[in-house]
């Protein structure tokens, strides 16, 4: 349950997470690192040395402001990555530092506001923008990784603490159910995990086992009309197990005409995993709605589809494997070959190791 703070009191827990921010290392790209004495400029913060270093300051970040908002720190990290992933595919400028969170001018000072850099939180309100301070330092600075990720939470908690109450707050602000849906199921991952460290990938297939593929995307396919190959056919022997390649979520599963037995995956970058002309399913462990991690056994190589359910046979057996990148707005399908081969390799490395 998420429970509102009063004024004097977020204001001396913003002071309090200042002063533990800076007595630590403060975020990249953070605005409110005191200049030292004798007018000299200030010290930028030394950036992280690795990718997991990256994800262990970002979800000590995600902590502190949990613990002044009472929000998740999941539902933090959730919305924070859903900004990372349509940045990336919108090809909009991400903010600096280790937030993704992206308002416009207009948006954190007000639409009337004539100073698209307002950082005051009195000229601010009375504008009617969204800016809050979450550092402590009396200003609303869109530059600074607290106060950006602080706005977001306060604008979820002004609708309430229920989870309805977020999903109406988080509508409220994208405007998309489908942004709703990503968000919540980001969630979901991150909630089953104590760490963001979450996307390494594996193939497919065991490498252990018989199989063949090269690049199918794009070629015509004839059955049930005309329309291009959205993945790639790796061959098969029947029941050979196959493998989610992600940490994800298990978004769609059971029949498709096209597709036979299939299953759907979201990952954390936003991408959909089609895996399809399954023999069935590995139902013990995965279901509708179930987080999954790279390796885990999903379902078996079949040769079903073309037809209505349970019609197998009309092709050899082989694994179809999609890949689809959502905007937010709808999918695309983009090539998966130069991604199995680099996870084919990746893991090869690994159990060499």
């Amino acid at each position: 349950m998420v429970f509102p703070l009063t004024k004097p009191i977020a204001t001396w827990l913003c002071g309090a997470l200042l002063t533990g921010m800076l007595a630590g290392a403060a975020p990249s790209g953070a605005s409110a690192a005191a200049a030292p004495s004798g007018g000299q400029a200030p010290v930028k913060p030394k950036p992280p040395a690795n990718i997991k270093a990256v994800f262990a300051e970002r979800k000590d970040l995600f902590d502190k402001v949990s613990a002044l908002t009472g929000l998740p720190w999941y539902i933090l990290a959730a919305i924070d990555q859903y900004e990372r992933t349509i940045n990336l595919a919108k090809k909009r400028p991400a903010p600096d530092g280790l937030v993704a969170i992206f308002f416009t001018d207009l948006q954190w000072g007000g639409i009337m506001n004539p100073d698209h850099e307002d950082r005051s939180l009195t000229s601010i309100a009375f504008f009617g923008g969204l800016g809050q301070d979450g550092s402590g330092d009396g200003l609303a600075d869109r530059a600074n990784d607290v106060d950006r990720l602080y706005t977001m939470a306060h604008y979820l908690q002004q609708r309430g603490s229920a989870q309805e109450d977020l999903r109406i707050a988080l509508w409220d602000y994208y405007q998309n159910t489908r942004s709703v849906d990503r968000i919540q199921q980001f969630a979901q991952i991150y909630a089953a995990s104590d760490t963001l460290d979450l996307h390494e990938h594996c193939f497919v297939l065991p490498l252990r086992s018989d199989y063949s593929y090269r690049s199918t995307w794009g070629a015509s396919r004839g059955w049930g009309g005309y329309r291009i190959h959205e993945g790639t056919d790796i061959f098969a022997g029947h029941g050979v197990p196959v493998r989610s390649a992600t940490y994800g979520i298990v978004e769609v599963m059971g029949w498709n005409p096209y597709g036979g037995w299939r299953i759907g995956i979201r990952d954390l970058n936003n991408v959909y995993h089609y895996y399809a002309h399954l023999s069935g399913f590995n139902k013990k462990e995965v279901a509708q709605g179930t987080v999954v991690k790279p390796g885990q056994v999903i379902g078996w190589v079949g040769s079903s589809g073309y037809g209505k359910p349970g019609t197998s046979g009309k092709f050899p057996p082989h694994l179809h494997y999609g890949l689809y990148r959502d905007n937010g707005l709808t999918d695309w399908s983009f090539d998966p070959y130069p991604h199995l081969r680099k996870w084919e390799r990746e893991e090869g490395m690994r159990r060499r190791k």
